[in-house]
């Protein structure tokens, strides 16, 4: 059976370009929500930071590094599972990666 993936803090996330899930927290715009988001080092069309992956050119989503609460990797294909995960509604970081135990 498979490990189910975890919820890491944001200093881990990886700075490599790879699309990875993140929770955006909640804010006075909505919900907490989970987006799939990338670092990027910085063109002509954006500053250095975290994108929303469906940013293009012309219309860049960046996060702010406060904005984003944890990170987990893309979920391989499984076909038995049909739902995204929920965004992290827990403590801050005491609960991330087993550090709250």
């Amino acid at each position: 059976m498979d490990q189910p993936e975890r919820w890491r803090h944001m200093t881990s996330a990886p700075r490599d370009g790879s699309r990875i899930l993140v929770t955006v927290r909640s804010s006075e715009q909505g919900a907490a929500e989970v987006d799939v988001a990338y670092w990027s080092h910085g063109d002509r069309f954006g500053a250095e930071g975290w994108r929303a992956s469906d940013s293009a050119p012309g219309c860049i989503i960046e996060y702010a590094e406060p904005e984003l609460k944890c990170w987990m990797p893309m979920p391989s294909a499984n076909l038995s599972r049909a739902a995204a995960p929920s965004p992290w509604e827990g403590e801050d970081a005491q609960q991330l990666d087993g550090s709250g135990i």
